[in-house]
């Protein structure tokens, strides 16, 4: 039986929750989840690199563990796994797994109360037991409780977790590129779904497809190495599973119904049954399959998505768009469409935020300079992280004094781009900024954001966001919610009165493009632009490659309805440093 990536990667993550129960070293630890994370994501069978004694081509695999791999892959086990599973009790290790507690709290409770289940968990909490330990308290037994009331509403067995847009489109790229090397000439691939909408993260990949040999192609996918299993492959397509855990559905279209294909799996739920209403009060029904026109029996179909759009009176709607929050009353070809231009990539004149050795970037501010200029950018911000961002290294006073001289000089040798100094500049719990005013104003920009204490009150939080917002030096904040993905929720802020307050200062908010961000998200840029708010997009680039996380901001930005006209680097350098801080108009 072939041994899947996600077995590798669950064999991982137990056997580093088992050496923290054990209380070996951080570095072991770390060691197994990073590999887990590695093996997870690795777009092809890890368990045949490590045949081939290639696993150690995987960031964070060496030889011990691909060794571990090897020995997985033949008896079905790991013996270290074996030997820590001995010394703790099952219900232990089921423990480590709920929200809030981890390995070491769960030895913690083992050893100071025997807890070894979740019954015996939520008994402890029940009974106040918990906030006797020491570090521990009365809110901890509440989460515990919320957690195993969660854990318990759940049904059993979990789904396979969402995958980052990034990622996403990178698995679903490499597939299409796959099927139409393999298919020849006529043959052509696309991603639908909701990597084509670009939303912030993926459950499955649609691929639709138009070729001469449908059932040969579909046969084909399983041939592809990011292919784990095929369930099934027949003339209309197949259904699989990569290495990675992404459910894969491949249609193959005729080429005159490639539009009712594509508009049909490419729209989200909401937007395709809105569409349906549309064309029922039309006398049509809209399907995968065409247009039936219910007068005369007669059923449609179209070469083109535009062609099912227009047929059923409506302007071409971008795919970003289509999540049902008004965009067919806006397509409406009735009295002239009212959907906007979108922004795109070839619009953004210049990147505001980006970072370097400084602080925790991995380029030197030449190199930085140097990428952002074969990018077409006509400027480029440096904007090293302040003096109390608390991890990494960090800019002193004097070192940003210090790094401004680096970036006048760099500016000056390389030509082609302006390099501009600027700082990221913490913004703390009272909402002030950790320079002095003389210092920040000797900076060409200076972008604020929150690094620490994000479990503030709503209040708290809306009050030293708002407080960062009126300080006169500061240009724009970034991340202003602070969510990751999937990973971290936004921290709890009244965005409308902080929409407010930079529209009526004039300081901008950030859509920051790491595709684990994308903060502000599109449904907040786009009540942001509505309070009168001007955008920037920044890659939040650590080095020189990442700057091409510009894409995952543009698309944010195209999801929230921006024009170029919404975000400001689409000007030149010239005409934002003679706005400054000015409301917009």
């Amino acid at each position: 039986m072939k041994l899947s990536n996600a077995a590798i990667a669950d064999a991982f993550e137990e056997l580093g929750d088992l050496y923290e129960l054990d209380g070996a070293i951080v570095h072991r630890v770390l060691a197994y989840r990073n590999a887990a994370k590695a093996v997870r994501e690795a777009s092809v069978s890890v368990a045949a690199l490590a045949r081939e004694n290639r696993a150690t081509e995987l960031a964070g695999i060496g030889k011990t563990l691909q060794e571990k791999i090897q020995t997985l892959d033949r008896t079905g086990t790991i013996p270290a796994t074996e030997k820590l599973r001995a010394k703790f009790p099952p219900g232990l290790v089921e423990i480590t797994r709920l929200p809030g507690l981890g390995p070491k709290r769960a030895r913690l409770l083992h050893v100071e109360l025997g807890i070894d289940s979740f019954q015996a968990l939520r008994a402890a909490a029940e009974n106040q037991k918990l906030r006797g330990i020491r570090g521990l308290g009365p809110k901890f037994e509440t989460s515990v409780l919320a957690a195993l009331e969660t854990m318990e509403a759940q049904p059993s067995g979990h789904a396979p977790p969402r995958v980052l847009l990034a990622r996403a489109v990178e698995i679903g790229e490499a597939l299409a590129a796959g099927l139409e090397r393999i298919g020849g000439p006529g043959t052509h691939v696309q991603l639908a779904g909701s990597a084509r909408r670009q939303a912030d993260s993926v459950k499955d990949l649609d691929l639709i497809a138009t070729t001469s040999r449908p059932t040969t192609l579909a046969k084909s996918l399983g041939k592809l190495e990011e292919i784990e299993s095929v369930s099934s492959a027949g003339k209309a397509g197949a259904r699989a599973r990569t290495h990675s855990g992404m459910a894969v559905d491949l249609r193959i279209a005729r080429p005159e119904q490639l539009g009712n294909l594509l508009q049909h799996f490419t729209g989200s739920g909401p937007h395709n049954a809105a569409l349906r209403e549309a064309a029922v009060r039309q006398g049509m029904h809209v399907s995968e399959y065409g247009v039936l026109e219910d007068a005369t029996g007669t059923t449609h179909t179209c070469v083109s998505e535009e062609d099912v759009y227009t047929l059923l009176g409506f302007a071409y709607i971008e795919p970003e768009l289509r999540e049902n929050r008004g965009e067919l009353e806006a397509a409406k070809l009735e009295g002239g469409s009212g959907l906007p231009e979108l922004i795109g990539l070839g619009d953004i004149r210049g990147d505001l935020h980006s970072h370097t050795i400084a602080s925790d970037g991995h380029n030197t501010i030449e190199e930085m300079g140097l990428a952002a200029r074969e990018r077409g950018y006509e400027y480029l911000a440096i904007t090293d992280h302040s003096a109390s961002h608390g991890f990494g290294n960090d800019v002193s006073p004097e070192q940003l004094r210090h790094q401004i001289e680096l970036v006048r000089a760099a500016n000056a040798r390389v030509e082609g781009i302006e390099l501009l100094a600027g700082s990221e500049v913490n913004i703390l719990p009272d909402g002030s900024l950790d320079y002095e005013d003389e210092l920040l104003s000797e900076l060409d920009w200076v972008i604020a954001s929150v690094h620490t204490a994000f479990g503030a009150s709503e209040p708290a939080m809306t009050e030293r966001m708002i407080t960062a917002i009126e300080h006169p030096l500061v240009n724009a904040i970034g991340h202003p919610t602070g969510r990751l993905i999937e990973r971290r929720e936004p921290y709890a802020i009244d965005l409308d009165a902080v929409f407010a307050a930079a529209a009526r200062t004039g300081t901008m908010l950030e859509i920051n493009a790491n595709p684990k961000r994308r903060d502000l998200s599109d449904v907040h840029a786009r009540a942001a632009v509505r309070a009168g708010v001007r955008i920037v997009i920044d890659s939040d680039a650590h080095r020189a490659e990442t700057l091409q996380n510009m894409r995952w901001g543009v698309a944010t930005a195209r999801r929230a309805w921006l024009s170029k006209h919404d975000v400001a680097n689409t000007w030149s350098w010239a005409q934002l440093e003679k706005l400054g801080k000015q409301p917009r108009q």
